[in-house]
Order: structure tokens, then C-alpha cells, then sequence
């Protein structure tokens, strides 16, 4: 039920002859959806009495606001000589850092390349160990359990490699190009 229906209902008329009742059409019958339509047009002054509520209480401190957020723009007007000049005094001051960030990044390129290489090495020698070791026959436990943690050794060696090689890709696609 709406706010506006809950209202207590206006007193009775202080006249003696009360409520004068249109007489002209005895019989007449009110549409069945009446108080639907009183109802949903008090839900509707409720929403726009809410509505005007909630635009009040965010707009009564904009005098205060428009002042505090009023901002002054002030432009400088210079040549295009002085914009080159500062631009290239920024490149000069710059360039050094970006250089030397370019160095670190290619000889770490270099130190994981050296390390893919060796890697690499490590997993080879282990594969023809490996497959030596599989053309001949185990003697003992010992050679068993020696095979085994070749395979590992090697299983982990092979996944390192991956590692670096997804570095190594990661690094060269971040290389920024000189000019």
C-alpha cells in the first residue's frame, strides 16, 4: 500500500446536509479498475516525491561546490623553438638511462642464452647416457637406481630448458628497438 494511502481519510462535513450526491445519473457504476488506478497514481506521486527528495539533498550545497571546483586555466604561449629545445634537452637527459637499460636487458639476454646452451648440453649428454645405459643390460640395483635419477635429471634439465626458451622469447618481444 502507498504512503499516500495510509494518510487518515479527511473528516466528515461540518454541514448538517452532508454530501450532496449527483443525482443526474442514479444507476451510474464506477469501472472496476478505479482504485488500481488511484493506487498505481499514488505509487507514482510517491516515486516523484522521492525522486525530487533525492535531487534536493544532492543538489542544495551546489552554490558551495561550483565555487570550491571552479578552476582556472592559464595558458602559456610559447614559440616553436622553445619546444624543440626542451624536447631535445628531455632526449639528452633520457637517452643515457635508456641506453643503459637497453645494455642490461641484452647482456641478460646473453647470460640466458649462455644458460639455454649449457642446458641444452646437459640434456643431450644425458640423453646418450640414457641411451647407452638402455642398450645395456642392468647388471645390479645400483645401475637401476643410477638410470632413474638420469631420467629425472634429465626430465627436470628438459623442463628447465622450456623455462628459459619462454624467457628468452618474453625477453626479445619486450626488446625495445634502437633508433
Amino acid at each position: 500500500m502507498s504512503r499516500l494511502s495510509a494518510l487518515p481519510r479527511p473528516r466528515e462535513s461540518v454541514f448538517a446536509s452532508g454530501i450532496d450526491p449527483y443525482r443526474g445519473d442514479a444507476n451510474a457504476v464506477c469501472p472496476p479498475n478505479l482504485r488500481e488506478c488511484v493506487l498505481a497514481m499514488e505509487d507514482c506521486c510517491e516515486e516523484a516525491h522521492e525522486a525530487q527528495q533525492l535531487l534536493r539533498n544532492g543538489t542544495f550545497d551546489l552554490p558551495r561546490m561550483s565555487k570550491v571546483l571552479e578552476n582556472q586555466r592559464v595558458f602559456l604561449l610559447i614559440d616553436e623553438v622553445t619546444v624543440r629545445r626542451y624536447k631535445a634537452d628531455l632526449a639528452d637527459e633520457i637517452e643515457p638511462q635508456i641506453n643503459e637499460l637497453i645494455d642490461r636487458a641484452e647482456k641478460g639476454l646473453n647470460v640466458l642464452t649462455r644458460r639455454e646452451g649449457l642446458i641444452q648440453s646437459k640434456v643431450e649428454v644425458a640423453q646418450a647416457m640414457q641411451s647407452k645405459v638402455a642398450t645395456a643390460p642392468t647388471a645390479n640395483k645400483r645401475e637401476e637406481r643410477r638410470l632413474q635419477m638420469l631420467a629425472k635429471q634429465r626430465q627436470r634439465l628438459e623442463d628447465e630448458v622450456k623455462v628459459l626458451e619462454s624467457e628468452i622469447l618474453a625477453l626479445q618481444h619486450k626488446k625495445p628497438k634502437r633508433t
